[in-house]
């Protein structure tokens, strides 16, 4: 590990409080002259570190810049594959591929600060601006079958829903299958894919993606999502006391925690926003409404379509009609 990057766990960890450059030096073994040396670099990276004349150096608290370092503290299993990037193409591509050649097994992650392809259900994209969201893919391992997927994706928003929680206070609701919304907003997305056995039908690995919306970005949402889209702060001064790392170790922590078996967790049920409303469901070119009943102890979703009849979806996109 490079003093760089030693010197940045011992920032993170001490976030907001001046720490002596001689004491630095002398605790990473380095001279004071590879101190300056690397908080330079770090400055360069984004990284908003005060330095005054005998004074040493502070991370100030506000800093919203994603890090390794900041991130494994907080993990409950440091030693998984974690990979952090300031801005990628897609976080669930850079996930498959580390599964794919081993880099990475159950439980590793790959984390962002920006998304430039992030993609969301059915192929569209996902908007991922810099900062002002959390783009996170973990790696699982489930036992289980393709037909309990929807498990695994109930299992991840109750993951978001308990992390967001303990983390900020916020309470979210959840709709279904893959979203999460606060004060009638979407939030956070879902995106679950698996790589099966052909013959068995079961899982090989699955990897879930999740973005979430910390704060509306400068200049607002695309216009094709405005009405929709919301984030959990107003703004990035809202957030300001919000630690963008702890929450992302929380999301994992959670998501592991959740995947253990592949269930219906009672969470799903009791934060859904779905059952007893009026909703327009799309399925291919199928576009239709319904009123939703109940969540399925297998997470399908049981409807009364508009002739009465009682139908079970297991996929599709689901809007509630206001």
């Amino acid at each position: 590990m490079t003093v760089k990057s030693k010197l940045l766990g011992i920032l993170e960890q001490q976030k907001g409080e001046t720490l002596s450059g001689e004491k630095l030096a002398e605790e990473l073994h380095c001279t004071r002259a590879a101190i300056w040396k690397a908080v330079k670099s770090l400055r360069e990276e984004g990284y908003t570190i005060e330095a005054g004349q005998n004074k040493g150096y502070m991370l100030v608290k506000d800093s919203h810049r994603l890090s390794m370092e900041a991130i494994q503290p907080f993990l409950v299993s440091p030693e998984v594959y974690l990979k952090v990037y300031q801005e990628i193409d897609s976080t669930n591509r850079a996930a498959k591929e580390a599964a794919v050649t081993g880099l990475a097994g159950h439980g590793g992650c790959v984390v962002a600060g920006k998304q430039t392809a992030g993609r969301g259900r059915r192929g569209r994209s996902f908007y991922s601006p810099e900062e002002a969201g959390l783009y996170l893919s973990v790696i699982l391992k489930p036992r289980g079958s393709l037909k309990e997927s929807l498990l695994l994706t109930a299992e991840a928003a109750v993951a978001v829903y308990k992390a967001v929680l303990r983390t900020t206070g916020i309470s979210l609701g959840i709709k279904w299958v893959n979203d999460l919304y606060y004060n009638e907003k979407k939030v956070c997305g879902i995106l679950t894919e698996a790589v099966t056995d052909f013959e068995s039908g079961d899982i090989d690995f699955a990897v879930v993606g999740i973005g979430l919306n910390l704060y509306e970005a400068e200049g607002g949402y695309p216009s094709e999502i405005r009405n929709v889209a919301g984030a959990l702060y107003e703004n990035r001064e809202a957030a300001a006391g919000l630690d963008r790392n702890r929450l992302a170790a929380e999301i994992i922590n959670a998501l592991l925690e959740e995947t253990r078996e592949l269930r219906l967790p009672p969470e799903y049920i009791q934060q859904n926003l779905v059952p007893g409303r009026e909703i327009q469901i799309v399925d291919g070119q199928d576009i239709r409404k319904a009123k939703a009943l109940e969540i399925c102890p297998d997470g399908r979703l049981k409807v009364q379509e508009s002739d009465g009849s009682l139908s079970i979806l297991a996929y599709g996109e689901v809007s509630l009609i206001i």
